[in-house]
């Protein structure tokens, strides 16, 4: 179904007050969650403390909303179990202290 050309233009002023892609999260959540299921994963592919998955040349995200997504694809991959919420935290996180993505 296709809408109106005029219906998206109405739409698209919501857009720029839109929340960000992990909405209102709990920080505190997400660094044990990161430490429980990430690390490991990570120290095997890069060695180290496994930070450098999130500080080498050449990372592959480029926004808050593809860091949202990476991280709900690896939950699902190492079968983390992890909610909708916990992933969001985790990725409000992440962004925190290795992205810093702008809004």
């Amino acid at each position: 179904m296709r809408l109106p050309y005029l219906t998206l233009l109405y739409l698209l002023p919501l857009a720029v007050y839109a929340e960000e892609p992990w909405g209102k999260v709990d920080l505190q959540t997400a660094k044990p969650l990161h430490e429980k299921s990430c690390i490991s994963c990570h120290v095997r592919m890069y060695g180290g403390d496994g930070s450098k998955m999130y500080t080498r040349d050449g990372r592959m995200l480029s926004d808050r909303l593809e860091l949202l997504q990476r991280v709900a694809t690896c939950n699902a991959r190492v079968s983390a179990g992890w909610f909708p919420d916990e992933e969001a935290a985790v990725a409000a996180w992440l962004n925190q202290q290795y992205y810093h993505f702008a809004r």
